[in-house]
Protein backbone atom coordinates (compact mmCIF):
# COMPACT_ATOMS: atom_id res chain seq x y z
CA UNK A 1 0.00 0.00 0.00
CA UNK A 2 0.84 3.77 0.09
CA UNK A 3 3.89 5.11 2.42
CA UNK A 4 2.76 4.46 6.66
CA UNK A 5 0.38 7.18 7.82
CA UNK A 6 -1.19 7.98 11.07
CA UNK A 7 -4.93 8.38 12.02
CA UNK A 8 -5.37 11.69 14.16
CA UNK A 9 -8.57 12.67 15.05
CA UNK A 10 -9.42 16.50 15.49
CA UNK A 11 -9.41 17.76 18.51
CA UNK A 12 -13.26 18.18 20.32
CA UNK A 13 -13.70 22.06 19.94
CA UNK A 14 -14.60 23.86 23.14
CA UNK A 15 -17.48 25.34 22.12
CA UNK A 16 -21.17 23.55 21.51
CA UNK A 17 -23.41 25.14 18.62
CA UNK A 18 -26.39 23.95 20.61
CA UNK A 19 -28.73 24.28 17.39
CA UNK A 20 -31.59 21.47 18.24
CA UNK A 21 -32.49 20.67 14.57
CA UNK A 22 -28.72 19.80 13.66
CA UNK A 23 -27.87 16.50 14.83
CA UNK A 24 -24.82 15.78 17.21
CA UNK A 25 -22.27 14.30 14.33
CA UNK A 26 -23.11 17.30 12.81
CA UNK A 27 -22.83 20.24 15.42
CA UNK A 28 -19.31 18.06 16.27
CA UNK A 29 -18.11 18.46 12.47
CA UNK A 30 -18.79 22.04 12.12
CA UNK A 31 -17.40 23.13 15.30
CA UNK A 32 -14.21 21.16 14.13
CA UNK A 33 -14.36 23.60 11.29
CA UNK A 34 -14.54 27.01 13.49
CA UNK A 35 -17.83 27.32 13.58
CA UNK A 36 -18.81 29.10 16.41
CA UNK A 37 -22.04 30.91 15.54
CA UNK A 38 -25.17 29.53 14.10
CA UNK A 39 -25.16 32.56 12.11
CA UNK A 40 -22.24 31.39 9.87
CA UNK A 41 -24.21 28.14 8.60
CA UNK A 42 -26.66 31.12 7.24
CA UNK A 43 -25.20 30.57 3.40
CA UNK A 44 -28.25 32.88 1.69
CA UNK A 45 -27.24 35.43 -0.23
CA UNK A 46 -27.84 38.11 2.18
CA UNK A 47 -25.38 36.47 4.17
CA UNK A 48 -22.91 37.64 1.58
CA UNK A 49 -20.10 40.61 2.16
CA UNK A 50 -21.43 43.97 0.95
CA UNK A 51 -20.01 44.96 -2.32
CA UNK A 52 -19.42 48.59 -1.23
CA UNK A 53 -17.42 46.75 1.30
CA UNK A 54 -13.96 45.54 -1.43
CA UNK A 55 -11.86 48.61 -1.56
CA UNK A 56 -12.11 50.40 -5.38
CA UNK A 57 -15.05 48.17 -6.36
CA UNK A 58 -16.58 51.92 -6.92
CA UNK A 59 -13.88 52.99 -8.76
CA UNK A 60 -13.90 50.38 -11.03
CA UNK A 61 -17.48 50.70 -12.06
CA UNK A 62 -17.00 54.16 -12.71
CA UNK A 63 -14.33 53.34 -14.87
CA UNK A 64 -16.29 51.24 -16.71
CA UNK A 65 -19.47 53.10 -17.09
CA UNK A 66 -17.35 55.89 -18.71
CA UNK A 67 -16.28 52.88 -21.28
CA UNK A 68 -19.42 51.62 -22.19
CA UNK A 69 -19.32 52.85 -25.55
CA UNK A 70 -15.47 51.83 -26.20
CA UNK A 71 -13.63 48.70 -26.95
CA UNK A 72 -13.41 47.18 -23.77
CA UNK A 73 -11.19 43.88 -23.94
CA UNK A 74 -11.51 41.43 -21.15
CA UNK A 75 -7.81 39.85 -20.70
CA UNK A 76 -8.52 36.15 -18.76
CA UNK A 77 -5.84 33.77 -17.73
CA UNK A 78 -5.60 29.79 -18.90
CA UNK A 79 -7.17 28.30 -16.26
CA UNK A 80 -10.58 27.70 -14.42
CA UNK A 81 -10.56 30.54 -12.49
CA UNK A 82 -10.17 32.45 -15.28
CA UNK A 83 -12.21 31.69 -17.95
CA UNK A 84 -15.00 31.38 -15.58
CA UNK A 85 -14.17 35.13 -14.95
CA UNK A 86 -14.22 36.16 -18.29
CA UNK A 87 -17.36 34.46 -19.07
CA UNK A 88 -18.91 36.64 -16.33
CA UNK A 89 -17.75 40.20 -17.45
CA UNK A 90 -18.37 39.21 -21.10
CA UNK A 91 -22.17 38.06 -20.24
CA UNK A 92 -22.45 40.48 -17.80
CA UNK A 93 -21.14 43.83 -20.06
CA UNK A 94 -23.27 42.58 -23.23
CA UNK A 95 -26.31 42.14 -21.28
CA UNK A 96 -26.12 45.82 -19.79
CA UNK A 97 -25.79 47.64 -23.22
CA UNK A 98 -22.15 47.31 -23.64
CA UNK A 99 -21.53 48.16 -27.29
CA UNK A 100 -17.97 46.40 -27.86
CA UNK A 101 -16.85 43.56 -26.07
CA UNK A 102 -13.86 41.31 -26.80
CA UNK A 103 -11.63 38.91 -25.07
CA UNK A 104 -7.89 37.47 -25.18
CA UNK A 105 -6.34 34.89 -23.28
CA UNK A 106 -2.41 34.33 -23.15
CA UNK A 107 -1.27 31.56 -24.61
CA UNK A 108 1.11 30.06 -22.10
CA UNK A 109 3.21 28.65 -24.06
CA UNK A 110 4.30 32.06 -26.21
CA UNK A 111 3.31 34.86 -24.41
CA UNK A 112 3.62 33.62 -20.20
CA UNK A 113 1.03 34.63 -17.47
CA UNK A 114 -0.74 37.68 -17.36
CA UNK A 115 -1.27 40.96 -19.08
CA UNK A 116 2.28 40.86 -20.88
CA UNK A 117 3.37 43.75 -23.06
CA UNK A 118 2.29 41.07 -26.32
CA UNK A 119 -1.02 40.66 -25.08
CA UNK A 120 -1.70 44.26 -24.64
CA UNK A 121 -0.10 44.43 -28.16
CA UNK A 122 -2.92 42.20 -29.77
CA UNK A 123 -5.63 43.75 -27.78
CA UNK A 124 -4.34 47.40 -29.03
CA UNK A 125 -4.73 45.74 -32.74
CA UNK A 126 -8.61 45.11 -31.82
CA UNK A 127 -9.06 48.99 -30.59
CA UNK A 128 -9.01 48.30 -27.28
CA UNK A 129 -9.80 51.36 -25.52
CA UNK A 130 -9.75 49.64 -21.88
CA UNK A 131 -8.42 46.25 -20.49
CA UNK A 132 -9.68 44.21 -18.08
CA UNK A 133 -7.79 42.06 -16.58
CA UNK A 134 -9.47 38.67 -14.48
CA UNK A 135 -7.42 36.74 -12.22
CA UNK A 136 -4.62 38.56 -13.11
CA UNK A 137 -3.16 41.80 -13.40
CA UNK A 138 -1.37 42.41 -9.90
CA UNK A 139 1.92 41.30 -11.06
CA UNK A 140 1.77 43.43 -14.67
CA UNK A 141 3.57 46.08 -14.24
CA UNK A 142 5.34 46.02 -17.76
CA UNK A 143 1.81 45.28 -19.36
CA UNK A 144 0.65 48.02 -17.99
CA UNK A 145 3.14 50.36 -18.47
CA UNK A 146 3.09 49.32 -22.13
CA UNK A 147 -0.97 49.97 -21.96
CA UNK A 148 -0.31 53.40 -20.69
CA UNK A 149 2.40 54.14 -23.10
CA UNK A 150 -0.70 53.43 -26.13
CA UNK A 151 -3.30 55.36 -24.28
CA UNK A 152 -4.77 52.37 -23.51
CA UNK A 153 -6.45 52.72 -19.80
CA UNK A 154 -6.53 49.73 -17.56
CA UNK A 155 -8.75 48.08 -14.83
CA UNK A 156 -6.77 44.86 -13.21
CA UNK A 157 -9.13 43.02 -11.15
CA UNK A 158 -6.95 40.02 -9.15
CA UNK A 159 -6.55 37.92 -5.86
CA UNK A 160 -3.21 36.63 -6.61
CA UNK A 161 -0.56 38.42 -4.21
CA UNK A 162 1.07 41.18 -4.51
CA UNK A 163 4.40 41.94 -5.31
CA UNK A 164 7.10 44.36 -4.36
CA UNK A 165 5.73 47.23 -7.02
CA UNK A 166 2.00 47.35 -8.48
CA UNK A 167 1.44 48.04 -11.64
CA UNK A 168 0.10 52.04 -12.79
CA UNK A 169 -3.19 50.61 -13.22
CA UNK A 170 -6.09 53.17 -13.38
CA UNK A 171 -7.82 51.06 -10.62
CA UNK A 172 -6.79 47.41 -9.18
CA UNK A 173 -9.51 45.76 -7.06
CA UNK A 174 -7.74 42.98 -4.98
CA UNK A 175 -8.61 41.88 -1.56
CA UNK A 176 -5.34 41.17 -1.06
CA UNK A 177 -3.62 44.59 -1.94
CA UNK A 178 -2.25 45.62 1.52
CA UNK A 179 -4.32 47.40 4.02
CA UNK A 180 -7.18 46.22 2.66
CA UNK A 181 -10.02 45.97 5.19
CA UNK A 182 -12.36 43.58 3.09
CA UNK A 183 -12.96 40.40 5.49
CA UNK A 184 -12.21 37.87 2.96
CA UNK A 185 -9.13 37.46 1.42
CA UNK A 186 -9.65 34.01 -0.05
CA UNK A 187 -12.14 35.47 -2.79
CA UNK A 188 -11.03 33.92 -6.43
CA UNK A 189 -10.61 35.60 -9.17
CA UNK A 190 -14.34 35.11 -10.26
CA UNK A 191 -15.50 36.13 -6.79
CA UNK A 192 -13.72 39.65 -7.23
CA UNK A 193 -14.97 39.86 -10.69
CA UNK A 194 -18.26 39.10 -9.30
CA UNK A 195 -17.87 42.31 -6.50
CA UNK A 196 -16.87 44.27 -9.85
CA UNK A 197 -19.81 43.62 -12.13
CA UNK A 198 -22.13 43.85 -8.84
CA UNK A 199 -21.12 47.52 -8.09
CA UNK A 200 -21.12 47.93 -11.86
CA UNK A 201 -25.12 46.86 -11.94
CA UNK A 202 -25.79 49.17 -9.51
CA UNK A 203 -24.20 52.36 -11.04
CA UNK A 204 -25.90 51.56 -13.83
CA UNK A 205 -29.28 51.32 -12.80
CA UNK A 206 -28.53 54.72 -10.45
CA UNK A 207 -27.69 56.37 -13.72
CA UNK A 208 -31.34 55.16 -15.20
CA UNK A 209 -29.13 52.92 -18.14
CA UNK A 210 -30.79 49.74 -17.15
CA UNK A 211 -34.67 48.76 -16.67
CA UNK A 212 -36.27 47.16 -13.86
CA UNK A 213 -36.31 43.95 -15.68
CA UNK A 214 -32.35 43.79 -16.65
CA UNK A 215 -30.57 40.75 -15.42
CA UNK A 216 -29.21 40.69 -12.11
CA UNK A 217 -25.59 39.71 -11.20
CA UNK A 218 -26.76 37.01 -9.65
CA UNK A 219 -27.52 35.37 -12.50
CA UNK A 220 -24.17 34.34 -12.93
CA UNK A 221 -23.62 32.56 -9.66
CA UNK A 222 -23.06 29.83 -11.39
CA UNK A 223 -20.15 30.67 -12.78
CA UNK A 224 -18.71 31.90 -9.39
CA UNK A 225 -19.37 28.63 -7.57
CA UNK A 226 -17.36 26.87 -10.24
CA UNK A 227 -13.93 29.02 -10.20
CA UNK A 228 -13.81 29.60 -6.68
CA UNK A 229 -14.10 25.34 -6.20
CA UNK A 230 -11.68 25.18 -9.05
CA UNK A 231 -8.80 27.49 -7.85
CA UNK A 232 -8.36 25.76 -4.56
CA UNK A 233 -9.26 28.68 -2.23
CA UNK A 234 -10.60 28.25 1.09
CA UNK A 235 -14.20 28.38 1.42
CA UNK A 236 -14.38 30.79 4.00
CA UNK A 237 -18.12 31.83 5.09
CA UNK A 238 -18.10 34.19 2.11
CA UNK A 239 -17.08 32.42 -0.43
CA UNK A 240 -19.54 28.98 1.08
CA UNK A 241 -22.37 31.96 0.48
CA UNK A 242 -21.23 32.56 -2.90
CA UNK A 243 -20.74 28.09 -3.88
CA UNK A 244 -23.86 27.45 -1.93
CA UNK A 245 -26.18 29.91 -4.24
CA UNK A 246 -24.05 29.14 -7.56
CA UNK A 247 -24.99 25.57 -6.48
CA UNK A 248 -28.19 26.23 -6.27
CA UNK A 249 -28.59 27.60 -9.28
CA UNK A 250 -26.95 24.51 -11.51
CA UNK A 251 -29.46 21.98 -9.30
CA UNK A 252 -32.29 24.18 -10.23
CA UNK A 253 -30.73 24.70 -14.01
CA UNK A 254 -30.38 28.10 -14.01
CA UNK A 255 -27.05 28.15 -15.58
CA UNK A 256 -25.23 28.73 -18.45
CA UNK A 257 -25.34 26.06 -21.33
CA UNK A 258 -21.85 25.47 -21.16
CA UNK A 259 -21.87 23.98 -17.54
CA UNK A 260 -24.66 21.81 -18.43
CA UNK A 261 -22.75 20.58 -21.54
CA UNK A 262 -20.00 20.10 -19.38
CA UNK A 263 -21.83 17.96 -16.67
CA UNK A 264 -23.21 15.93 -19.46
CA UNK A 265 -19.91 14.79 -20.30
CA UNK A 266 -18.88 14.08 -17.17
CA UNK A 267 -22.30 12.14 -16.99
CA UNK A 268 -22.96 14.00 -14.13
CA UNK A 269 -26.80 15.17 -13.11
CA UNK A 270 -27.32 18.67 -12.21
CA UNK A 271 -29.89 17.79 -9.75
CA UNK A 272 -27.38 16.14 -7.36
CA UNK A 273 -24.34 18.16 -7.70
CA UNK A 274 -22.23 18.81 -4.75
CA UNK A 275 -18.96 21.14 -4.60
CA UNK A 276 -16.43 18.24 -5.16
CA UNK A 277 -18.58 17.46 -8.70
CA UNK A 278 -17.06 21.02 -10.22
CA UNK A 279 -14.09 20.34 -8.20
CA UNK A 280 -13.21 16.85 -9.86
CA UNK A 281 -15.35 16.35 -13.09
CA UNK A 282 -16.01 20.23 -14.74
CA UNK A 283 -13.18 22.13 -13.80
CA UNK A 284 -10.46 19.37 -15.49
CA UNK A 285 -12.37 19.24 -18.89
CA UNK A 286 -12.45 23.53 -18.97
CA UNK A 287 -9.11 23.52 -17.69
CA UNK A 288 -7.10 20.78 -20.33
CA UNK A 289 -7.95 23.60 -22.85
CA UNK A 290 -5.15 25.83 -21.17
CA UNK A 291 -3.23 22.84 -20.40
CA UNK A 292 -3.09 21.65 -24.10
CA UNK A 293 -4.47 24.02 -26.44
CA UNK A 294 -6.63 27.16 -26.17
CA UNK A 295 -8.58 28.25 -23.08
CA UNK A 296 -10.61 30.08 -25.41
CA UNK A 297 -12.40 27.24 -26.34
CA UNK A 298 -13.21 26.89 -22.58
CA UNK A 299 -14.55 30.25 -22.53
CA UNK A 300 -16.57 29.94 -25.53
CA UNK A 301 -18.12 27.36 -24.06
CA UNK A 302 -19.06 28.90 -21.48
CA UNK A 303 -20.32 31.79 -23.65
CA UNK A 304 -22.27 29.72 -25.72
CA UNK A 305 -26.20 30.98 -25.53
CA UNK A 306 -27.51 27.30 -26.35
CA UNK A 307 -26.76 24.27 -25.18
CA UNK A 308 -26.64 23.03 -29.09
CA UNK A 309 -23.62 25.50 -29.59
CA UNK A 310 -22.22 24.56 -26.06
CA UNK A 311 -22.34 20.75 -27.00
CA UNK A 312 -19.45 20.66 -29.61
CA UNK A 313 -17.01 22.58 -27.43
CA UNK A 314 -17.51 20.43 -24.26
CA UNK A 315 -17.00 17.48 -26.25
CA UNK A 316 -13.34 18.93 -27.47
CA UNK A 317 -12.92 20.14 -23.94
CA UNK A 318 -14.07 16.21 -23.09
CA UNK A 319 -11.66 14.63 -25.84
CA UNK A 320 -8.85 17.36 -24.40
CA UNK A 321 -8.97 16.19 -20.93
CA UNK A 322 -8.50 12.48 -22.19
CA UNK A 323 -5.74 13.36 -23.69
CA UNK A 324 -4.40 15.37 -20.70
CA UNK A 325 -5.15 11.95 -18.67
CA UNK A 326 -2.93 10.17 -21.07
CA UNK A 327 -0.39 12.93 -20.99
CA UNK A 328 -0.38 12.99 -17.14
CA UNK A 329 -0.56 9.30 -16.40
CA UNK A 330 3.60 8.93 -18.48
CA UNK A 331 4.50 11.73 -16.80
CA UNK A 332 3.10 10.67 -13.41
CA UNK A 333 4.37 7.55 -13.56
CA UNK A 334 8.30 9.05 -14.06
CA UNK A 335 7.80 11.10 -10.76
CA UNK A 336 6.52 8.30 -8.39
CA UNK A 337 9.57 6.48 -9.98
CA UNK A 338 11.45 9.49 -8.87
CA UNK A 339 9.85 9.80 -5.72
CA UNK A 340 10.60 5.91 -4.80
CA UNK A 341 14.17 6.67 -4.57
CA UNK A 342 13.94 9.33 -2.36
CA UNK A 343 14.64 9.42 1.50
CA UNK A 344 11.08 10.17 2.85
CA UNK A 345 9.80 9.64 6.80
CA UNK A 346 9.71 6.27 6.37
CA UNK A 347 12.75 5.79 4.80
CA UNK A 348 15.40 7.71 6.49
CA UNK A 349 15.84 11.53 6.85
CA UNK A 350 13.16 13.87 7.02
CA UNK A 351 12.00 15.60 3.77
CA UNK A 352 9.82 18.70 3.64
CA UNK A 353 9.26 19.65 0.21
CA UNK A 354 10.13 18.17 -3.10
CA UNK A 355 11.17 19.40 -6.25
CA UNK A 356 11.12 17.54 -9.40
CA UNK A 357 11.90 17.64 -13.06
CA UNK A 358 11.73 15.94 -16.32
CA UNK A 359 13.12 17.37 -19.40
CA UNK A 360 10.04 15.56 -21.64
CA UNK A 361 7.53 16.78 -19.20
CA UNK A 362 4.67 19.04 -20.75
CA UNK A 363 4.40 22.42 -19.12
CA UNK A 364 0.83 22.34 -19.37
CA UNK A 365 0.59 19.29 -17.26
CA UNK A 366 3.06 19.93 -14.67
CA UNK A 367 0.67 21.54 -11.99
CA UNK A 368 -1.51 18.45 -12.10
CA UNK A 369 1.68 16.02 -11.69
CA UNK A 370 2.84 18.24 -9.03
CA UNK A 371 -0.74 17.47 -7.03
CA UNK A 372 -0.57 14.02 -7.53
CA UNK A 373 2.41 13.80 -5.98
CA UNK A 374 1.64 16.13 -3.39
CA UNK A 375 -1.16 13.60 -2.70
CA UNK A 376 0.93 11.07 -2.57
CA UNK A 377 3.63 11.95 -0.71
CA UNK A 378 1.79 15.03 1.69
CA UNK A 379 4.50 17.30 1.36
CA UNK A 380 4.40 20.55 -0.67
CA UNK A 381 5.68 19.49 -4.16
CA UNK A 382 6.45 21.64 -7.86
CA UNK A 383 7.15 20.50 -10.54
CA UNK A 384 9.53 21.75 -13.57
CA UNK A 385 9.03 21.57 -17.37
CA UNK A 386 11.39 23.38 -20.02
CA UNK A 387 10.33 26.32 -21.27
CA UNK A 388 11.36 28.37 -24.42
CA UNK A 389 15.07 27.09 -25.51
CA UNK A 390 15.43 25.25 -22.91
CA UNK A 391 17.47 27.67 -20.98
CA UNK A 392 14.43 28.62 -18.73
CA UNK A 393 11.99 26.31 -16.53
CA UNK A 394 8.62 26.92 -15.42
CA UNK A 395 7.26 25.70 -11.88
CA UNK A 396 4.16 24.62 -10.48
CA UNK A 397 3.59 24.54 -7.15
CA UNK A 398 1.28 22.89 -5.40
CA UNK A 399 1.20 22.88 -1.15
CA UNK A 400 -0.67 21.39 1.88
CA UNK A 401 -2.46 22.67 5.26
CA UNK A 402 -0.27 25.00 6.66
CA UNK A 403 2.20 26.00 4.25
CA UNK A 404 1.30 28.92 2.09
CA UNK A 405 3.07 28.54 -0.99
CA UNK A 406 3.49 31.48 -2.74
CA UNK A 407 4.85 33.12 0.87
CA UNK A 408 7.61 30.66 0.66
CA UNK A 409 8.35 31.07 -2.77
CA UNK A 410 8.73 34.98 -1.83
CA UNK A 411 11.10 34.30 1.10
CA UNK A 412 13.78 32.29 -1.14
CA UNK A 413 13.30 34.94 -3.70
CA UNK A 414 14.10 37.33 -0.55
CA UNK A 415 16.81 35.20 0.61
CA UNK A 416 18.37 35.16 -2.59
CA UNK A 417 17.69 37.81 -5.10
CA UNK A 418 18.93 36.14 -8.23
CA UNK A 419 17.06 33.08 -8.38
CA UNK A 420 13.57 33.13 -9.45
CA UNK A 421 12.89 34.93 -12.59
CA UNK A 422 9.21 35.51 -11.96
CA UNK A 423 6.89 34.09 -9.55
CA UNK A 424 3.11 34.16 -8.56
CA UNK A 425 0.27 32.32 -6.79
CA UNK A 426 -1.56 32.24 -3.71
CA UNK A 427 -1.55 29.66 -0.35
CA UNK A 428 -2.25 26.44 -2.40
CA UNK A 429 -0.66 26.58 -5.91
CA UNK A 430 2.19 28.61 -7.37
CA UNK A 431 4.15 28.92 -10.31
CA UNK A 432 7.48 30.54 -11.03
CA UNK A 433 10.22 30.79 -13.63
CA UNK A 434 13.98 30.18 -12.94
CA UNK A 435 16.87 29.57 -15.24
CA UNK A 436 18.16 25.82 -15.69
CA UNK A 437 21.13 25.79 -14.31
CA UNK A 438 19.46 27.17 -10.94
CA UNK A 439 17.36 24.32 -10.07
CA UNK A 440 19.69 22.34 -7.69
CA UNK A 441 20.13 25.56 -5.96
CA UNK A 442 16.39 26.27 -5.43
CA UNK A 443 15.44 22.59 -4.47
CA UNK A 444 17.64 22.99 -1.54
CA UNK A 445 16.62 26.74 -0.59
CA UNK A 446 12.80 25.74 -1.05
CA UNK A 447 13.54 22.50 1.26
CA UNK A 448 14.80 24.86 4.03
CA UNK A 449 11.88 27.19 3.55
CA UNK A 450 9.04 24.54 4.23
CA UNK A 451 11.18 23.08 6.77
CA UNK A 452 10.80 26.88 8.47
CA UNK A 453 7.26 26.77 8.04
CA UNK A 454 6.55 23.50 9.83
CA UNK A 455 9.26 22.26 11.77
CA UNK A 456 7.14 19.94 14.23
CA UNK A 457 4.13 19.37 11.82
CA UNK A 458 2.84 15.21 11.49
CA UNK A 459 2.84 15.49 7.44
CA UNK A 460 1.87 11.84 7.60
CA UNK A 461 -0.82 11.89 9.83
CA UNK A 462 -4.38 11.83 8.35
CA UNK A 463 -7.26 14.14 10.45
CA UNK A 464 -10.28 12.33 10.94
CA UNK A 465 -13.59 13.84 12.34
CA UNK A 466 -13.64 10.48 14.54
CA UNK A 467 -15.86 6.78 14.39
CA UNK A 468 -19.26 6.24 13.77
CA UNK A 469 -21.88 4.24 15.19
CA UNK A 470 -23.93 1.73 13.90
CA UNK A 471 -26.68 3.77 13.49
CA UNK A 472 -24.94 6.52 11.76
CA UNK A 473 -23.60 4.34 9.37
CA UNK A 474 -26.56 5.22 7.12
CA UNK A 475 -27.52 6.37 3.72
CA UNK A 476 -29.06 9.31 5.76
CA UNK A 477 -26.24 10.25 7.61
CA UNK A 478 -24.27 10.54 3.83
CA UNK A 479 -27.77 12.04 2.80
CA UNK A 480 -27.34 14.75 5.67
CA UNK A 481 -23.26 15.29 5.05
CA UNK A 482 -23.80 16.01 1.66
CA UNK A 483 -27.11 18.73 1.68
CA UNK A 484 -24.82 20.09 4.82
CA UNK A 485 -22.02 21.49 2.49
CA UNK A 486 -20.21 22.66 0.90
CA UNK A 487 -17.24 21.53 1.36
CA UNK A 488 -13.51 22.14 0.16
CA UNK A 489 -11.13 23.90 0.77
CA UNK A 490 -10.19 25.05 4.28
CA UNK A 491 -13.90 23.31 5.23
CA UNK A 492 -12.66 19.56 4.37
CA UNK A 493 -15.15 17.11 3.75
CA UNK A 494 -15.99 14.82 6.67
CA UNK A 495 -13.52 11.67 7.12
CA UNK A 496 -14.02 9.10 9.94
CA UNK A 497 -12.01 6.23 11.19
CA UNK A 498 -12.69 2.81 12.58
CA UNK A 499 -11.60 -0.52 12.64
CA UNK A 500 -13.26 -3.24 10.02
CA UNK A 501 -12.99 -6.63 8.93
CA UNK A 502 -12.48 -7.20 5.15
CA UNK A 503 -15.04 -9.97 4.04
CA UNK A 504 -14.37 -9.54 0.01
CA UNK A 505 -11.51 -7.56 -1.83
CA UNK A 506 -10.98 -7.18 -5.51
CA UNK A 507 -8.63 -5.30 -7.53
CA UNK A 508 -10.24 -3.24 -10.33
CA UNK A 509 -8.36 -1.14 -12.86
CA UNK A 510 -4.52 -0.99 -11.58
CA UNK A 511 -4.31 0.60 -8.34
CA UNK A 512 -7.88 0.86 -7.08
CA UNK A 513 -9.53 -1.95 -4.65
CA UNK A 514 -13.50 -2.36 -4.27
CA UNK A 515 -14.15 -3.81 -0.89
CA UNK A 516 -17.28 -5.41 1.07
CA UNK A 517 -16.45 -4.73 4.85
CA UNK A 518 -17.93 -4.65 8.31
CA UNK A 519 -16.94 -2.90 11.61
CA UNK A 520 -15.55 -4.81 13.77
CA UNK A 521 -17.51 -7.02 16.03
CA UNK A 522 -20.63 -6.52 13.50
CA UNK A 523 -22.51 -8.74 10.81
CA UNK A 524 -23.56 -5.85 9.06
CA UNK A 525 -21.63 -5.11 5.89
CA UNK A 526 -21.15 -2.26 3.76
CA UNK A 527 -19.53 -1.57 0.19
CA UNK A 528 -16.01 0.21 -0.03
CA UNK A 529 -13.67 1.75 -2.63
CA UNK A 530 -10.09 2.40 -2.62
CA UNK A 531 -9.33 4.51 -5.26
CA UNK A 532 -5.60 4.78 -5.99
CA UNK A 533 -4.29 2.60 -2.84
CA UNK A 534 -2.46 0.34 -4.66
CA UNK A 535 1.46 1.21 -5.67
CA UNK A 536 3.56 -0.57 -7.91
CA UNK A 537 4.55 -3.46 -5.96
CA UNK A 538 1.13 -4.87 -5.42
CA UNK A 539 -0.67 -7.34 -6.64
CA UNK A 540 -3.13 -8.62 -4.35
CA UNK A 541 -5.79 -6.56 -2.55
CA UNK A 542 -5.77 -6.63 1.43
CA UNK A 543 -6.95 -8.91 3.52
CA UNK A 544 -8.47 -9.46 7.46
CA UNK A 545 -8.62 -6.98 10.23
CA UNK A 546 -7.87 -2.93 9.07
CA UNK A 547 -7.86 0.31 10.18
CA UNK A 548 -9.67 2.68 7.74
CA UNK A 549 -10.08 6.52 7.17
CA UNK A 550 -13.29 7.04 5.25
CA UNK A 551 -15.66 9.31 3.85
CA UNK A 552 -20.17 8.55 3.31
CA UNK A 553 -20.94 8.79 -0.09
CA UNK A 554 -23.78 7.83 -2.29
CA UNK A 555 -23.75 4.93 -5.11
CA UNK A 556 -26.38 5.54 -7.68
CA UNK A 557 -26.56 1.79 -9.17
CA UNK A 558 -29.31 1.17 -11.97
CA UNK A 559 -31.70 3.55 -10.02
CA UNK A 560 -31.55 2.97 -6.78
CA UNK A 561 -29.14 5.17 -3.98
CA UNK A 562 -27.11 3.17 -1.90
CA UNK A 563 -24.54 3.69 0.60
CA UNK A 564 -21.15 3.57 -0.18
CA UNK A 565 -17.85 3.77 1.75
CA UNK A 566 -15.17 6.18 0.00
CA UNK A 567 -11.73 4.79 1.51
CA UNK A 568 -9.23 7.47 1.78
CA UNK A 569 -6.84 5.43 3.73
CA UNK A 570 -6.41 1.82 4.91
CA UNK A 571 -3.58 0.22 6.93
CA UNK A 572 -2.99 -2.60 9.25
CA UNK A 573 -3.64 -1.89 12.48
Amino acid sequence: MTAPRRILRRPAADTALGLAHLSPLLQRIYAARGVRQAEQLQLALERMLRVGSLEHVEAAAALLYAHRHSCVVVVGDYDADGATSTALVLRALRAWGFTDVDFVVPDRFTHGYGLTPPVVDIAAQRGARLLVTVDNGTSSVAGVARARQLGIAVLVTDHHLPGEHLPAADVIVNPNLPGSQFASRALAGVGVAFYVMAALRRLLATEGVLSADALPVTQWLDLVALGTVADLVALDDNNRVLVAEGLKRIRAGRCVPGIVALLAAAKRQPEGLVAADLGFQVAPRLNAAGRLDDMGIGIRCLLAPTLVEAQPLAEQLDQLNRDRRSIESDMQALALRAVAGLDLPHRGPRRHALCLFNAEWHQGVVGLVASRIKDRVRRPVIAFALAGEGEMLRGSARSVAGVHIRDVIEAVATREPDLITAYGGHAMAAGLSLATSNLDRFARAFELEVARWQPDADLDAVLSDGPLTLDELALATAEQLRAAGPWGQGFAEPLFDGRFEIVHARVVGERHVKLKVRPEGSLVQFDAIAFNQLDESQTRPPSGLIEMAYRLDINLWQGERRLQLLVEHLQVP
